[in-house]
């Protein structure tokens, strides 16, 4: 099968052609016939196997006939970087058709936006929460809605966005086509498909796990040598383009700065940053401008940058589908890929998880010449944390503090208090 069998406009073609698509990818020869008739589907595939052009297609050919010049396509997605994505994607498959697609979601100015929603735009790629701030302020029509999107439905449930989609379902009252797409498919999901899809087309390609062009590997070592055995890991692939997991915006801006000192090309992508900085991190990883981007999870859907040859995962994630979705950022559309997980001995039940999902054991692995040995220079039996401060309720002034200390044994055994590193 060739993308000439779909019978898409010819101008939809010529997009299809730029991009020098060939052969649909399993999700896209099973999803766009039926979208085409019309149906209803639930699309049940794992991450880098082409979703959004098994939906963006059917949206094209479909809007290529009808009244032009207002919102009948809408397309929900749960990260402001993914409708980026998907906008840009849908605007270059339909380059020549006229069809005009918008991105609208938060932390950017919503006046602009407003415009764009009244210039022509006939596709709209938006975030729950934004979406709903349009709504509200009647500065977008949903009346004319032909075809509705859920992407990545799994991770909206996973952000709370569950009862926004709701209300932005109560809003739309006409009969529509509705696709819905995920990798994983909770209870909640499939309730939420009962209420808004009618007789849908059920399509699952594969099971929810990573694709088979990633190669895994543990990394065991004790907690305090983790950064020093990443930048060891990172010194011997530094040619490649390389996305570092961690669970805490913190500890991503952190790590940044640390391979920042240590000569490395490195930005940081986290909820904490503005847009600008988040489409700056992005925009450096694609040209090569960086080459380690420490993100949250923030990162682990919709960022579609082939060029990414490795993950590690500096802190193991909260589930395993979330390990799911983290490598899924390597080894993208029949790319190879390598994910590499730093794993201590309190990971043990979640790497257990893992290896359910991949039904097999990941390899331990250890790097030739770093020390694993090298104590914790903040001893546990020695450290203690200050009571953070508290208002003294007769001056009004602070008292305490927020430092870490340890104790200090001197050669006359007495003892002396120093700030820890």
């Amino acid at each position: 099968m060739n993308f000439n069998d779909f019978n898409l406009h010819p101008s939809i073609m010529e997009g299809v052609n730029a991009l020098g698509y060939q052969e649909p990818t399993p999700i896209q020869a099973e999803a766009i016939p039926s979208a085409l008739q019309g149906n209803d589907i639930i699309g049940l595939a794992q991450t880098g196997t082409g979703k959004t052009a098994a939906f963006a297609l059917p949206i094209l050919q479909k809007l290529m006939q009808g009244k032009r010049g207002r919102v009948r396509a809408l397309i929900l997605s749960p990260t402001r970087e993914l409708a980026e994505q998907t906008c840009n994607a849908i605007n270059k498959l339909g380059k020549k058709t006229g069809i005009r697609s918008i991105a609208v979601y938060g932390g950017v100015g919503i006046v602009q936006q407003i415009n764009n929603l009244h210039n022509k735009a006939e596709i709209v790629v938006a975030c729950p929460g934004r979406l709903l701030d349009h709504i509200w302020r009647s500065s977008i029509d949903l009346t004319h809605i032909e075809i509705l999107v859920i992407d990545e439905a799994d991770r909206m449930l996973d952000m709370g966005f569950l009862p926004d989609i709701k209300s932005i379902l109560s809003c739309i009252m006409q009969k529509r086509q509705t696709l819905l797409f995920s990798a994983t498919m909770p209870k909640e999901i499939r309730d939420l498909t009962k209420d808004i899809l009618t007789d849908p087309t059920f399509i699952q390609i594969g099971i929810a796990a990573p694709a088979k062009t990633v190669a895994h590997a543990l990394y065991p070592v004790k907690q305090h040598l983790k950064t020093a055995l990443l930048l060891e890991i990172l010194y011997r692939i530094q040619k490649e383009t390389v996305i570092v997991f961690t669970r805490t915006k913190y500890r991503a801006e952190k790590i940044a700065n640390e391979l920042k000192d240590a000569g490395f090309k490195a930005a940081s992508l986290h909820g904490n940053l503005s847009q600008f900085k988040r489409q700056s991190a992005l925009d450096g990883l694609r040209r090569g401008s960086v080459k380690v981007l420490v993100a949250t999870d923030i990162a682990s859907r919709g960022i579609d940058i082939l060029s990414i040859t490795h993950v590690i995962n500096y802190d193991v994630p909260e589930c395993a589908d979330d390990y799911i979705h983290r490598i899924g950022r390597t080894g993208r559309i029949n790319n190879n890929g390598d994910a590499w997980t730093l794993v201590t001995g309190a990971d043990t039940s979640m790497v257990r998880d893992i290896e359910k999902i991949l039904k097999a054991p990941i390899e331990r692995k250890t790097i030739d010449g770093f020390d694993y040995s090298v104590p914790n220079p903040v001893s546990e039996k020695t450290q203690y944390r200050q009571k953070p401060a508290k208002n003294n309720e007769r001056t009004g002034k602070k008292s305490g503090g927020r430092n870490f200390y340890k104790k200090r044994e001197t050669n006359k055994g007495k003892s002396t208090i120093v700030k820890a590193a």
